[in-house]
């Protein structure tokens, strides 16, 4: 700006021209111009903004600290991995260029070259081995995915090599879950361990970060805004596939599904990942909109405390009910699951009796079908373990509309056969913990696997070690017979045997039921009409691929 206010003009390319401008030739000035307007005209684009809502707050921006979908939404934006995903869900290079086996019971990676992180320094070698050390130790919630790996080293300056106790024949896709820190930054701020989620540690990697991805982070208010600027140097940007024009995004948590849509509605926010159910079918007969729509990889399910010999928060006492198959069976055929996607879910589900979906490599698919909904039999199976009059049970849910409305339905049905069920909700920060710690008596979670199916079994179903197996095993359930076949799966190379073993584990969890499993969402995006977005089956918006129009720029 002139002093006067006046806007400075530039001088038309097609006006008349002096033969120099300041001893540049104007045959050399003209193409100059040009790629001035045309670098401004990229720099527009890329700094167009995007404004997201969901439920859910990312907790913490520790890569290491929580194994939580609502954490990698924002996570995986600014901490990359070695490994990756591209649009149809299938691996493929992140910050490793490419990785091989070097012997039985070890994999070399090469690092990709010219990575830098947030702050400009280089990624390295010896960020890699520092990474991947911190994940697997303590109080790391990444530490049950990496199970087996021994040691890591750093052979040159862009390769690593990876061992294992045992021969890994899968270990690649083990580690997309593993973001990569700067050792020196982690050295400089005291976070070169894993921030202590359940203990609720506050670190400097709560709120703070250092990462190479295509996003960098601003700023981390909790449970209300996270802050995202675009990462100029980042390698991806190169890659045309990956070319989207996000500048800035803001993350903003708002748990109110009438506030959500009502800032949709008034231009407040563009996009919305979780939309209320009720709300999907209006939305997409809305011209303004884009509804994006596909099946979950994951699923719900309600866990049984299977540890403690008298239930807690209970009226049985001396006793825990759910010990007994009858009355886990029992639960199983009280709930109408059908009922609570066509009413609750308004349609946006499929009913499942699958402990994994069949897009997970050897989930069988007959498995989907449930056991039926049947009160008597459920009554009949209560009598017959010694509950004829019933009993009760508090049952945990996180307070999220639509997984609140689900529990309270199921609450509902299960009081009808006996099962006085009383609901309690907590949020994100006090609910998930108890899942962790093992330290609820019947509670309703979710789960995303990856297309491999040992990192799921190993944290859901293993019995409870220290070494991370068992992390997420809610109930703590334990069968020594299924924890040998789930460490067998682990390292055993040949696939084929791999997929008949994960669908022995499935039959086993069918007959045992350490869980009941629920159904699997259909996934809705609803964003302003423009945008493009890819969605893949883990509900994580990715960035990089995010395309603005032009006239969204602001």
């Amino acid at each position: 700006m002139r002093r006067g206010g006046a806007p400075a003009r530039l001088p038309r390319i097609d006006a008349p021209q002096p033969a120099a401008v300041r001893g540049v030739p104007v045959r050399l000035l003209r193409p100059l111009l040009a790629l001035v307007f045309a670098v401004l005209a990229a720099a527009a684009a890329a700094a167009a903004p995007l404004r997201v809502a969901s439920a859910f707050d990312p907790q913490t921006m520790d890569p290491h600290a929580v194994a939580l979908l609502y954490h990698q939404r924002i996570s995986s934006q600014v901490y990359e991995s070695l490994v990756t995903r591209n649009e149809q869900y299938e691996l493929e290079p992140g910050l490793a260029s490419a990785w091989q086996p070097a012997g039985p019971r070890a994999w070399r990676f090469t690092l990709r070259r010219g990575v830098v992180f947030h702050d400009g320094t280089p990624f390295t070698a010896a960020d890699a081995v520092f990474s991947i050390e911190r994940a697997l130790a303590p109080p790391s919630q990444r530490a049950f995915q990496l199970l087996g790996v021994e040691s890591v080293r750093q052979l040159d300056e862009q390769t690593i090599e990876i061992r294992t106790g045992q021969p890994d024949a899968v270990l690649p896709e083990k580690l997309q879950f593993v973001g990569m820190m700067s050792r020196a930054w982690s050295q400089q701020h005291g976070v070169t361990r894993a921030q202590d989620f359940n203990g609720r540690q506050e670190t400097f990697a709560v709120r703070n970060a250092n990462g190479t991805g295509p996003l960098r982070l601003l700023r981390y208010e909790p449970d209300q805004r996270t802050t995202l600027a675009r990462h100029e140097r980042w390698w991806g940007w190169a890659d045309k596939r990956r070319h989207g024009n996000v500048g800035e995004v803001v993350f903003t948590t708002i748990k109110s599904d009438a506030t959500r849509l009502a800032a949709l509605a008034s231009g407040e926010v563009d996009l919305v990942l979780d939309p209320p159910f009720q709300d999907v079918e209006r939305l997409m007969r809305d011209p303004r909109l884009t509804v994006l729509r596909g099946a979950d990889l994951g699923q719900q399910y309600l866990v049984f405390d299977l540890g403690r010999d008298e239930l807690e928060f209970s009226d049985v006492r001396g006793r825990n009910p759910f010990k007994d198959l009858r009355v886990r069976q029992a639960v199983y055929h009280a709930i109408n699951v059908d009922l609570i996607v066509q009413k609750v879910l308004r349609g946006q589900g499929v009913p499942t009796g699958s402990f994994l979906s069949p897009r997970v490599e050897g989930s069988p698919a007959e498995h989907d079908r449930r056991l039926p909904y049947d009160p008597a039999k459920a009554r009949a199976l209560l009598a017959e373990a010694g509950y004829a009059a019933g009993f009760a049970v508090t049952l945990d849910c996180v307070n999220v509309a639509w997984r609140e409305a689900v529990c309270q339905a199921a609450a509902a049905m299960l009081t009808q056969v006996g099962i006085r069920t009383t609901l309690r909700s907590s949020p994100s920060n006090q609910f998930f913990p108890k899942l962790t710690q093992a330290s609820a008596s019947f509670a309703e979670f979710g789960w995303t696997p990856t297309t491999d199916a040992w990192s799921s079994l190993n944290a859901l179903y293993r019995s409870r070690e220290r070494d991370g197996r068992g992390a997420f095993n809610a109930g703590s359930y334990s069968n020594p017979k299924l924890d040998a076949l789930i460490d067998a799966i682990r390292v055993e190379p040949d696939r084929t045997r791999r997929r008949a073993m994960v669908a022995v584990v499935l039959q086993q969890l069918r007959e045992e039921l350490p869980a009941v499993p629920l159904y699997r969402r259909t996934l809705s995006w609803a964003m302003k009409h423009g945008i493009h977005a890819v969605m893949r089956p883990d509900d994580v918006l990715e960035l990089r691929w995010v395309r603005l129009p032009q006239e969204s720029a602001r």
